[in-house]
């Protein structure tokens, strides 16, 4: 293993412990820290991600399972904890809560999300976070963000008067930090830093994704008006870290330093100085250890050019693979039928690269969350007249209706 340097963008490292049962040590790691930059608290440079806690056979969260995921995440430094309202059907933020209860609370960082296309009302803001605070079993939140914002969701948001609730949910201290987490194009995520004070945002990225919705434009922005960044699918659900296409197998093995796939990935992300905190969605012990041992080389400017040489040939490959020569420009848009275009196409891309088509229709469904879905596409031709690929765009909208069935 390599060697842990310092700490970057006021980092530090701090021992923690991780396995066995609560109270005792079998692993330690260096956790590396980074800064909030509009306080300067720090935050562990790795974050659990709920959203992928175990799952029962019948597909409710394994309770039991998700109890140990956390506290053990906790104990490893990574104590960073991100829940949602809609997480495992609902159940999420009940077991999560679970999991917090006593001393364990206070050793975490703790954050969860308003489903920002359910609200209709002000009022709703607030009975959606009180709920979540009497799930989660906590007086407060560390931070609060409104969920999967897209340009309309935000527009809808401080028409019923969100700038407010996030105020005085502040005043009140039920939440530390006013976040959001994003969805859409570089403009829209530019408008939204720009009409409140945030505190923190979460954009997809990842060696595929620097162009994709904030993408690499947006992390910098955002550091420029000091609003932290979280980072989302840091390995695209996975895809980045099993079942490789064989090319970028072969280059992994033939490459001078040996890392792991999902090394590879994560200190590409943590190469960047404006991301805080990587979010992973681990699920087992050894997912766990490998990535907390990643985490103490996360050391910003520490990829050397040869190793960005070798991300660009995996990169490469995988481009390669994909379905629709979209750049998500935009220029489809909008349609008149309402279907979200190039969230379809990404989705259909993301399918494409994984071969998991369950994968891909829970980002289908998740993202899109009954509105934009490519079968409400009439096929009348307009968005392939304004495309400037020249895509044939209802042929692949109508592909993505027959693979994830809306």
């Amino acid at each position: 293993m390599e060697t842990p340097g310092t700490g970057c963008s006021g980092g530090i490292r701090a021992k923690a412990a991780s396995g066995g049962t609560p109270g005792t040590s079998t692993e330690e790691y260096y956790m590396q820290y980074r800064t909030i930059q509009k306080s300067g608290e720090k935050l562990p440079i790795l974050g659990l991600g709920c959203m992928r806690l175990e799952r029962t056979p019948d597909g409710k969260i394994d309770t039991d399972a998700a109890i140990t995921m956390v506290r053990n995440a906790i104990k490893s430094g990574a104590s960073y904890i991100d829940s949602a309202w809609i997480y495992h059907d609902g159940d999420n933020e009940t077991v999560v809560g679970t999991a917090l209860e006593g001393e364990w609370r206070e050793k975490a960082f703790l954050v969860t999300k308003l489903p920002s296309w359910e609200v209709t009302t002000r009022d709703e803001m607030d009975g959606y976070l009180t709920e979540q605070l009497r799930r989660l079993g906590t007086d407060y939140l560390d931070a609060y963000f409104l969920h999967a914002l897209t340009k309309d969701r935000w527009d809808n948001l401080v028409s019923l008067g969100v700038v407010d609730f996030l105020n005085q949910a502040k005043a009140d201290g039920k939440i530390r930090y006013a976040a959001f987490s994003f969805h859409d194009t570089f403009d829209a995520f530019q408008e939204i830093i720009d009409a409140y004070d945030w505190d923190v945002c979460q954009i997809q990225y990842n060696y595929l994704d620097e162009e994709c919705q904030a993408g690499t434009k947006g992390l910098s922005y955002a550091a420029s008006r000091d609003v932290s960044v979280i980072v989302m699918e840091p390995l695209r659900g996975g895809l980045l870290s099993t079942n490789l296409p064989a090319e970028a197998t072969a280059i992994l093995d033939a490459a001078p330093v040996r890392r792991t796939p999902s090394e590879w990935g994560l200190r590409w992300v943590w190469d960047h100085p404006d991301v805080t905190v990587v979010l992973s969605g681990m699920t087992s012990d050894e997912q766990l250890k490998e990535n907390c041992q990643t985490a103490e080389m996360g050391i910003a400017g520490s990829f050397l050019p040869e190793d960005h040489a070798i991300v660009q040939q995996i990169r490469d490959v995988f481009n390669a693979a994909i379905r629709v020569p979209c750049t998500r420009c935009g220029y489809c848009m909008p349609c008149p039928s309402g279907v979200n275009i190039p969230e379809c196409l990404a989705q259909l891309n993301n399918t494409s690269i994984s071969g998991d088509v369950e994968y891909g229709r829970f980002f289908y469904d998740g993202i899109l969350i009954e509105s934009g879905y490519a079968s409400l596409c009439v096929q009348c031709g307009a968005c392939e007249e304004k495309c400037p690929q020249k895509i044939r765009i209802m042929d692949y909208l109508q592909e993505a209706t027959s693979l994830f069935g809306r």
